[in-house]
């Protein structure tokens, strides 16, 4: 049973005109007082309300009758529905342990997916899967690991796939969070339409709405031709929005306005196009404390933050590390046309104990180099130890990385491979997993001089 809350008869009466064609029951009341008598003696399986009752526009009401859910039913799913002026009223809603948010007017069909994505998460089966179980149920080419964090992840993505939720995906550079978004792509409804990649970090602000939405011919002085933009593209797909965190502040505001009203307009065009797409975002930052020191907006944080996957680093995944260096090994020998060469367990051993602050990146480009300068077939932990001394020699000394905070693990690395490759920033940021956009920001913030 769905619980409809609004003091607004007709749209009591539009959402449960909806949701029982959707095969939903539906209960229907006015107000708090109604809905905290019904929720004593009931529990329904998710709570699509208002924030706003009678006079009262405070959302005071709403708030309180959030909590009183809370106090009855913690774990049923609670969606509030807002006008888009009270969005901050909404983020509040959300702190208080609401759900998601719906803004009136809503769409049918985004408003249907909340319900259904949220009452599928609320009853899906805990039970975990190990590595077979999950390939017998998902596509996961591409993706191998079989340490029993990486295997909660994946669990993880088979549960959140086949909804239309919104995702984030945090972790280190070079952890894998491509890959995680691709495979919930992959085992979605959508898996047969696009899946576009946006580097967000490489994007201009003057260039963000003609990059994300398209524009016409003669929209500005360099529109020669019109274009689709990546929202386009992606159209009954999925687009994936990595380094969400480097956008600024102004472009911040236009993406908000697209995940809640699912609508966008092409620069030099009048019409507005609906975004049939689902999103996913990645970052390798702490968005709440970003949002905490005014550098990110909260209500676009709450808004793709529905649900949150942390992929683990590579040093919390030790297990996977040999059988991730043999596939790499296997791979650059086929590449390059080499003798097949074998990972030696001095090799394997001493690799487990590495930090690999780049993750799988790290490793993936240290096996290459391995690979290609050996001289026999069976690579050794000195191989290894010689091309780690080379490229990276502040990370043999893992004692002294484990002291550095994060920031200053991340500017020693930057100093270092700027280093490396004399300067070149072209070089450089490709290393490091960045574009030369993202390169920029972290060399202004750690007020780190360069030749440009």
């Amino acid at each position: 049973m769905v619980l409809v809350v609004d003091d607004d008869k007709a749209v009591r009466s539009s959402l449960k005109l909806l949701l029982k064609q959707a095969g939903y029951g539906v209960e229907t009341l006015a107000g708090p007082q109604e809905a905290l008598e019904w929720i004593r003696q009931q529990a329904p399986r998710l709570v699509l309300m208002d924030m706003n009752f009678s006079s009262d526009t405070s959302g005071r009401e709403g708030i309180e009758l959030l909590q009183k859910v809370r106090v009855f039913h913690p774990e049923v799913p609670v969606i509030l529905i807002t006008g888009w002026g009270t969005i901050e009223l909404a983020v509040e809603g959300i702190k208080k342990g609401a759900n998601d948010f719906i803004t009136k007017p809503w769409d049918n069909h985004h408003l249907l997916e909340s319900i259904r994505t949220h009452l599928m998460m609320h009853t899906s089966d805990a039970v975990s899967m190990d590595r077979r179980q999950l390939e017998r149920q998902m596509d996961l080419s591409g993706i191998m690991g079989e340490d029993p964090v990486f295997l909660e992840l994946l669990n993880a993505v088979g549960k959140v796939a086949p909804t239309e939720a919104t995702v984030l995906i945090r972790g280190e550079s070079g952890s894998g969070k491509e890959l995680i978004a691709e495979a919930i792509h992959n085992n979605s409804r959508r898996k047969d339409q696009p899946f576009i990649k946006v580097n967000l970090g490489g994007i201009a602000t003057s260039l963000f709405e003609s990059e994300m939405f398209g524009h016409r011919k003669g929209a500005f002085t360099d529109a020669k031709n019109d274009r689709k933009g990546r929202f386009g593209l992606a159209e009954g797909g999925t687009i994936f929005l990595d380094e969400i965190a480097e956008l600024e502040p102004a472009s911040q505001v236009k993406l908000l306005r697209v995940l809640q009203e699912r609508q966008y307009e092409v620069l030099g065009d009048s019409q507005t196009r609906r975004a049939n797409v689902r999103v996913i975002c990645a970052t390798n930052r702490d968005l709440g404390e970003m949002v905490a020191q005014g550098l990110f907006r909260e209500d676009l944080y709450y808004r793709i933050n529905l649900i949150n996957l942390q992929v683990p680093s590579l040093r919390e995944r030790v297990s996977d590390i040999p059988r991730l260096a043999e596939f790499f090994v296997r791979q650059v020998c086929l590449d390059n046309n080499l003798a097949m060469a074998s990972l030696g367990k001095d090799a394997a051993g001493m690799l487990k104990k590495y930090a690999f602050p780049g993750n799988i990146r790290e490793l993936k480009n240290l096996v290459q180099r391995t690979v290609l300068l050996a001289s026999g077939p069976e690579l050794t932990e000195a191989n290894f130890q010689t091309q780690i001394e080379k490229q990276q020699p502040v990370y043999l000394n893992n004692k002294r990385a484990g002291l550095q905070t994060l920031d200053g693990a991340e500017k020693q690395l930057i100093e270092e491979t700027l280093d490396f490759y004399k300067g070149n920033l072209s070089q450089a940021a490709r290393s490091l997993g960045l574009s030369r956009g993202a390169l920029y920001r972290r060399l202004e913030k750690y007020n780190i001089h360069y030749e440009s």
